[in-house]
């Protein structure tokens, strides 16, 4: 197997294009919903908005020009080809950072938040914030390796990372994520051969405890109603990707149309997008990033692979407690909220705790990427502040 590093140029063929053109051109949709919202999922009529959109107005090449702005790398280990954006900071003292998409996310998601973090002195920050990047794609995600074995969990992906870090010369490192980067950045501290020294998340895996459980405590309610209201109307989409990944993937291999419309819920009822007391996608995320989204997953044939990434980790959570310092930023809007003090009943190392936003959801980077971008080099400062990088 070669360690070699070689640079990758992202692109997208024009038959592909074509085909997802003509395939959009010959969508067969249902019937409308029954309801005036998206109780029931996305509206036929934005469904079909948004077709016309990506097949007549939208730039099919969008999401090549916007990765080729940074430099992409192919790198193979454990038999996987693993793509990455690396970003070298111009700072000397940079720190490696090491940053985890989720799904249904990608390197995307990151885009606006790279060259503050890289060269912040260019972007209302200090020398002292800067960082050196390293934000790879899943396997089975964008241009990552599909796996073609069992065993590719978030516990194989941070002996991967770690790995994949020593391979870019990055002997010491720490490490951000939400989603599924939040449960692989866990997994990174909890590595028994890991390099990394410290880890922040915006996605709490926490489990409550008896004092959440009973409802007696005011300040733990909010933990409770959004694990209730997950598991009662969020969860339909984890349950068959982890249970029947495979028979998903066929409609999202065939359909552009399908796979879109799976995709963009998620960021209809995962966002802070109700304004009026409407709900629209679009009040958080321009509609063009959400198509950037969809057709990264499109034109790379990932909507399956992504998906066994459940069915490997999903129903096996690792609650053991960490021991590395942690970092977490709550977004008012998120799928799974806690308490300070539930927080530290796993992350015994606590050392920021950023709460008090007041807009923003699941999708931080993409939805409020200065406040995460003012996290982060705030857990950085607290982390040199206390001699722990």
């Amino acid at each position: 197997m070669s360690s070699a590093i070689e640079r990758f140029e992202p692109h997208f063929e024009d038959a592909a294009i074509q085909d997802a053109i003509q395939r959009l051109t010959h969508t067969r949709f249902p019937n409308a919903e029954t309801v005036e919202d998206w109780q029931q999922g996305v509206p036929l009529s934005y469904c079909q908005e948004l077709v016309r959109y990506w097949r007549d107005e939208y730039d099919w090449q969008r999401v090549p020009s916007l990765l080729n702005q940074f430099d992409n790398f192919i790198t193979e280990i454990d038999g996987l080809k693993i793509h990455c954006l690396h970003i070298r900071s111009p700072h000397t003292q940079a720190q490696p950072l090491l940053i985890t998409h989720g799904w249904p996310g990608s390197v995307l998601e990151f885009l606006d938040i790279i060259e503050p973090l890289a060269d912040p002195t260019q972007h209302g920050g200090d020398v002292t914030d800067a960082f050196h990047l390293v934000i790879p794609s899943l396997p089975g995600f964008g241009f990552s390796d599909q796996p073609t074995s069992p065993g590719v969990g978030v516990g194989h992906i941070a002996a991967i990372w770690d790995q994949l870090m020593q391979r870019l010369g990055y002997e010491r490192y720490i490490a951000q994520g939400g989603d599924w980067g939040s449960l692989v950045t866990h997994a990174v501290l909890l590595h028994p051969e890991t390099h990394c020294l410290a880890g922040h998340v915006n996605l709490p895996i926490v489990l409550p405890d008896e004092h959440t459980m009973s409802g007696a405590d005011p300040a733990e309610q909010p933990t409770l109603a959004a694990a209730m209201h997950y598991q009662e109307h969020e969860s339909g989409y984890s349950k068959q990707q982890s249970t029947r990944p495979q028979t998903l993937a066929y409609s999202l291999a065939d359909s552009p149309a399908g796979q879109m419309a799976w995709i963009v819920e998620k960021y209809a009822t995962w966002t802070d997008c109700v304004r009026d007391g409407i709900r629209h996608p679009e009040n958080a995320i321009e509609r063009d990033v959400l198509l950037d989204i969809v057709t990264h997953y499109w034109m790379t044939n990932t909507g399956g692979s992504s998906a066994r990434l459940y069915w490997e980790s999903f129903t096996e959570g690792d609650y053991r407690p960490i021991a590395l310092p942690m970092g977490l930023s709550l977004f008012p809007k998120e799928l799974f909220l806690c308490t300070e003090r539930l927080a530290r009943t796993r992350y015994q190392q606590l050392i920021m705790f950023s709460n008090q936003h007041e807009l923003g959801g699941h999708f931080a980077s993409l939805e409020q990427p200065q406040a995460l971008i003012n996290d982060i080099r705030a857990w950085r400062t607290t982390l040199q502040a206390q001699e722990l990088i």
